[in-house]
């Protein structure tokens, strides 16, 4: 299982830290320093949709001018901005075996998938 974040985010720390106290074992994928791939950003979009990877309410999006913003209207133009800021994926993104199993930290959703 990998958990996709940012380690500085408050979201991604709190989430780390629930899976830790419940002894959920993960590898970490620091979008900052390792990056993230077009193809994966893809498969992604595929399971969750890109529109729920944009994250519209984090300080990246809200950086953005009014006419980049306009921009993202499909998935392509998404994942552009995806792969160049990658701040602006919402997170943290849970992976297992391929599959998006999480997406945000939600204390009562976390106790389902890892009870």
């Amino acid at each position: 299982m990998t958990v996709f974040g940012i380690k500085n985010c408050n979201t991604v720390k709190r989430a780390l830290e629930w899976l830790g106290a419940h002894k959920v074992s993960y590898d970490f994928h620091d979008y900052k320093t390792k990056g993230i791939t077009a193809s994966k950003l893809k498969e992604w979009s595929r399971q969750v949709g890109w529109e729920t990877l944009v994250n519209r309410k984090g300080t990246t999006w809200r950086q953005l001018d009014d006419r980049q913003k306009a921009q993202i209207t499909n998935q392509g133009a998404a994942i552009k901005l995806m792969t160049e800021k990658p701040s602006v994926i919402k997170r943290p993104l849970i992976e297992k075996d391929g599959k998006v199993i999480a997406l945000g930290f939600d204390e009562s959703e976390y106790a389902k998938i890892f009870s």
